[in-house]
């Protein structure tokens, strides 16, 4: 009996809104207040290479209130490498890459995740935590990649390909994970594709990544044409003027990029293989990163004594989520990043396949 009243509370909560279950709380105040500015000071020193100290009264009551605020909602924000400094730097707790939000996000402790990033990675979120209330500040801060492809897409490909296993980019919706064998990331999407122990294999659906790794493995990879709008941008000739004007130029890439682009990079893989190779230039070194813009601006504060040479091409879905949005999100628990329970564990299980290899 017990059993049985504790699925209906379970089906009770998930019945009621984020809002209805937690409750709204008072907006607070936005004045940049003299306790603001002392509480947000050590904060500023971390961007103020990016952000004119003009502008930082706009910004430290934001970042002032959202750092109370998840502290009393006992939430935790996490942030993609592409979310912008001010975001980045002053309001998350954790930060990285897909694989890295992947595998943190199911280790969190607190009961609600706030997701700085776009609408696939919400949906890992809430995949590896379902008993948790996972928001996202703008729910239509999507993905082109991921809506390149569908569930009814793979299954069409199954049909075509019996016994072909499709490895999805973690770049993708819930339902697509779910038609999936398992996931990968642009960092470890070799050791992926190798794991599986046959001669062919789906990559899907980002062609680029996928023509990329095949240069590093026997096993036969099939593709399907979708593509990054950030990264499929950058171009040979772009490159190569950049490097014909500073021959001492590294230039780092991101696999997403076109392999004629990645081909010509001094170093290509994911964002935080990207950060590491940063980290082991001699200071004074130059260094381009062809990826989305606010990557060299996050991580310059860390990476002392190299300079950031920044092809701007922005994500206009990451530049959905700011710190207005975040606060929202906290005060009135919004937007709630919901996945139909049978689809969730069909997509966990290619999500955790994943995590677990890392880990092995």
């Amino acid at each position: 009996m017990a059993d049985i009243h504790q699925e209906k509370n379970a089906a009770d909560l998930t019945a009621k809104t984020a809002e209805e279950r937690f409750g709204q709380l008072p907006m607070p105040s936005l004045e940049f207040t003299d306790e603001v500015a002392k509480e947000t000071a050590h904060l500023y020193e971390r961007v103020r290479h990016h952000i004119p100290e003009i502008e930082w009264p706009v910004h430290a009551p934001y970042i002032f209130a959202i750092n109370r605020l998840k502290k009393q909602r006992n939430a935790v924000i996490l942030a993609h490498n592409y979310q912008t400094p001010e975001i980045f730097h002053c309001v998350a707790d954790i930060s990285g890459d897909s694989l890295q939000l992947a595998a943190e996000a199911g280790m969190v402790d607190e009961e609600i995740i706030i997701q700085c990033g776009v609408h696939f990675m919400a949906e890992t979120s809430k995949l590896l935590n379902p008993e948790k209330t996972v928001l996202i500040p703008d729910a239509k801060a999507g993905c082109s990649l991921a809506e390149s492809i569908t569930g009814e897409d793979i299954r069409l490909l199954r049909e075509a390909h019996p016994g072909v296993p499709i490895i999805t980019y973690v770049n993708t919706s819930a339902e697509v994970k779910a038609e999936s064998d398992i996931c990968c990331t642009s960092s470890n999407a070799v050791r992926v594709v190798e794991s599986m122990g046959t001669d062919t294999v789906f990559l899907i659906p980002d062609e680029y990544l996928a023509q990329n790794v095949a240069k590093q493995t026997d096993v036969k990879i099939l593709t399907w044409k979708g593509h990054c709008e950030v990264h499929e941008r950058f171009t040979v000739e772009e490159l190569l003027a950049y490097r014909e004007a500073d021959p001492g130029l590294q230039i780092i890439g991101h696999p997403e990029c076109p392999p004629e682009v990645v081909d010509i990079c001094d170093y290509a893989g994911s964002t935080s293989g990207m950060i590491e190779y940063a980290r082991g230039q001699k200071p004074g070194a130059r260094v381009m990163l062809v990826t989305e813009c606010s990557m060299a601006a996050n991580i310059e504060e860390e990476v002392v004594g190299v300079e950031f040479i920044k092809p701007c091409n922005l994500c206009p879905h990451m530049k959905r989520i700011t710190l207005p949005k975040i606060l929202d999100s906290l005060v009135y628990m919004r937007e709630e990043v919901l996945v139909d329970p049978i689809l969730a564990e069909k997509a966990k299980r290619a999500v955790e396949r994943m995590v677990n290899l890392k880990s092995n």
